[in-house]
């Protein structure tokens, strides 16, 4: 099997950066997305944490991400009380290319769809996959509005809910992670000595709650909560007033910042529930593949899954352009990925359940500054992925 174009489903963070990366790699590839526009998930805010960053520059995106956003350079972690246990420096803060930066989900989405329409790629909206066709001769997939695209392989980057990954692997379905996690706003809510470019975490008593705050004064927050997995009814009819009232008398038992930040939102509040993908998750199939959320989804308690998505991308694009034949390189790609992701599904869902961490292993600790020196080979675009044969085949 002979790969000159690639199919990919989902414009998302997933597919936008593949498609940056495969097209960097030399190859013909297209992205179909399900979404009108390109702010899919605008509401929602998250982190990008150094190794993502490294991703980005390595497939010539920095500028496109850090033009939005702000970066993060220091973490404070407090107690219920409101004092402070530590204060560090974050990921990699010396380097303004690989500094955390805070920025809306919707907001990356479209700067990296819009990087790759400016490169000369196809993004199609409005597109939503129903089946896709695999043979010996190439793949074509089929879409609602009857119609169809042909191409030697297709990445599916659709998502939890990935329409790819149910048809390679039908029985495997999202599993709830222990928490609901909401998200919100709020301007002028931060205390007073909060400087931009640090991110508190707090460690309260009914909830794991963290902020920060825009050189705007604007404070993104999030509030994870244990409890049983919120019905999708009530998600989508409950109003942010009622998320408020759920969370402040909770947030109210300790003396830190969270209970007045979050009742400073407004309407700016939001709930989803944690959820993950079960370990093993097949992701390839003859000439299909899953990656990002719809191969790894993993709860967001390490503030991980966009920067693995990211990682995803350079690492395929670079085993497909290196290795000798597709098939090799589907298998170095998912040889050198599966430690990685599933660590970090392991490590954010005993997070969410409330167990304790596994210790580090040498796999590459998700949240772990990105030093390991076979990740920075694994990312470097000018060093070659393959090196003869595929680890542990």
């Amino acid at each position: 099997m002979i790969v000159e174009r690639v199919i990919v489903i989902g414009g998302g963070i997933a597919g936008a950066a593949v498609a940056l990366a495969l097209r960097k790699a030399g190859f013909g590839v297209a992205v179909y997305e399900a979404g009108t526009d390109g702010a899919e998930d605008i509401g929602a805010f998250l982190t990008l944490a150094s190794n993502g960053m490294r991703a980005l520059a390595q497939i010539d995106a920095s500028d496109a991400v850090t033009a939005i956003g702000f970066p993060l350079t220091t973490m404070r972690v407090l107690d219920g009380s409101g004092a402070e246990l530590a204060r560090a420096p974050l990921g990699e803060a010396g380097d303004p290319l690989l500094r955390f930066r805070c920025l809306r989900r919707g907001h990356l989405n479209a700067a990296l769809q819009a990087e790759a329409v400016r490169r000369g790629i196809s993004v199609r909206h409005g597109a939503r996959l129903t089946s896709f066709e695999d043979g010996p001769a190439g793949v074509t997939a089929h879409f609602s509005d009857g119609s169809t695209a042909s191409g030697d392989l297709l990445v599916g980057a659709d998502g939890l809910r990935s329409t790819v990954r149910q048809r390679i692997a039908p029985d495997v379905l999202p599993r709830h992670a222990g928490q609901q996690v909401f998200y919100g706003y709020a301007d002028g809510a931060a205390p007073a000595g909060d400087d931009p470019g640090g991110i508190t975490m707090v460690r309260g008593s009914g909830a794991a709650f963290g902020y920060a705050v825009s050189p705007a004064g604007e404070t993104s927050w999030f509030a994870r909560v244990a409890g049983d997995a919120l019905p999708a009814a009530e998600i989508a009819g409950a109003t942010p007033a009622r998320w408020r009232e759920l969370l402040v008398p909770l947030l109210r038992a300790d003396a830190t910042p969270a209970a007045d930040i979050v009742a400073a939102s407004g309407d700016r509040v939001m709930v989803t529930n944690a959820s993950e993908l079960p370990l093993g998750t097949p992701w390839r199939s003859g000439r299909t593949l899953v990656i990002g959320d719809a191969a790894h989804a993993a709860s967001p308690a390490t503030g991980q899954g966009a920067s693995m998505a990211l990682e995803d991308a350079v690492v395929l694009a670079k085993a497909l352009r290196d290795a000798p034949g597709t098939d090799t390189a589907l298998a170095l790609y998912e040889a050198l990925r599966r430690p990685r992701v599933e660590h970090n599904v392991t490590v954010s869902g005993r997070i969410s359940r409330g167990g304790p961490s596994p210790a580090r292993d040498g796999r590459g600790a998700p949240g772990a500054r990105p030093g390991e020196d076979e990740l920075i080979r694994h990312l470097d675009w000018d060093t070659p992925i393959w090196t003869g044969s595929v680890p542990g085949g």
